[in-house]
């Protein structure tokens, strides 16, 4: 952290709950930047009810509940966790069935899944079955 000439106050101010996704992106310093891009606007086009948000420090998206949010610590590619909302609900002990005839998904829980996509090449390559998976999945919401 930057030693702040004010006083001890030298923590790294909050980020803004506002803050939008544009803004965290413009001044993101990250090696998968393209595919972060990228991803992001596959999700936006798959549904014009698709909105995003920061949460958990990432690029988020929701409809009527939080439904994914990109892992920008992966260490193999860019993740994108999908899941049912923050919160567990009916979901986190049902789940619900996916169809995945692609094997695009790696279950972590019931109401929990993962994506990775190994670079923009890898990206492309699925992205319309991505497209169907997500259209699919936020049908649950």
């Amino acid at each position: 952290m930057k030693s702040n000439s004010a006083g001890p106050r030298s923590l790294k101010p909050k980020q803004a709950v506002d803050q939008s996704v544009e803004s965290f992106l413009a001044t993101l310093d990250h090696p998968r930047k393209p595919e972060i891009l990228a991803l992001r606007e596959l999700i936006l086009s798959a549904d014009p009810n698709i909105r995003e948000a920061i949460k958990w420090n990432a690029p988020s998206f929701y409809t009527t509940e939080h439904f994914a949010t990109m892992n920008l610590r992966a260490k193999n590619g860019l993740g994108l966790i999908l899941h049912f909302g923050a919160k567990k609900n009916a979901i986190s002990k049902t789940g619900v069935p996916i169809p995945d005839p692609h094997s695009l998904l790696e279950w972590l829980a019931k109401d929990r899944a993962l994506v990775t996509f190994r670079d923009l090449k890898d990206l492309d390559a699925k992205g319309d079955a991505f497209t169907n998976l997500l259209r699919e999945w936020i049908r649950h919401l």
